[in-house]
């Protein structure tokens, strides 16, 4: 009797791993085989961000290019000897900032630029707010937070050079 018990419980877990292992292997076929469709956003920025762009835009043209949603991942580079590349990139590969300013004469990234809004209170987004600072701050890459999406354009020079003499 005891026998029995023992071969119909391990062809159940037979039967319990085949079943996973198909579930797995068909999840993984039809993800793969999918085809997605998209569809373009009515804007890349939200309305807030469109206004304050354009502010920004007003107030630094004259010396930077403003570029908005950037991630990370397109202004750091990630191969810093020392590290392990591949985690180092997936560290960074999700984030954004709101706006790069890069210097027209060479294209040098010069300044990230974060509007924070409400959202920026919720204590998840305060972890992930204070590890994008710490990364800037490694690399020696200024980022400025505006909270006001109204500054003036001698508002934002001025936030812009002191952010700059904070740099070392």
């Amino acid at each position: 009797m005891e026998n029995y018990i023992i071969l119909g419980l391990a062809v159940l877990a037979v039967l319990l791993i085949s079943a996973l292992s198909s579930s797995k292997a068909s999840k993984r076929k039809v993800f793969k085989n999918n085809i997605y469709k998209y569809i373009a956003k009515n804007s890349l920025m939200s309305k807030t961000e469109s206004d304050f762009f354009v502010t920004l835009e007003r107030a630094v043209s004259a010396r930077y290019y403003v570029f908005p949603q950037v991630h990370l991942s397109a202004i750091l580079d990630h191969h810093v000897k020392g590290q392990e590349w591949k985690y180092a990139f997936s560290h960074i590969n999700g984030k954004s900032v709101d706006y790069v300013l890069c210097d027209k004469a060479t294209l040098r990234p010069t300044y990230a630029i974060e509007l924070d809004d409400y959202t920026h209170d919720k204590a998840d987004r305060r972890e992930r707010d204070a590890e994008v600072e710490r990364i800037f701050e490694v690399a020696n890459l200024p980022l400025v937070r505006f909270r006001n999406k109204n500054m003036s354009e001698v508002d934002i020079v001025q936030a812009l050079a002191n952010a700059k003499n904070l740099v070392k």
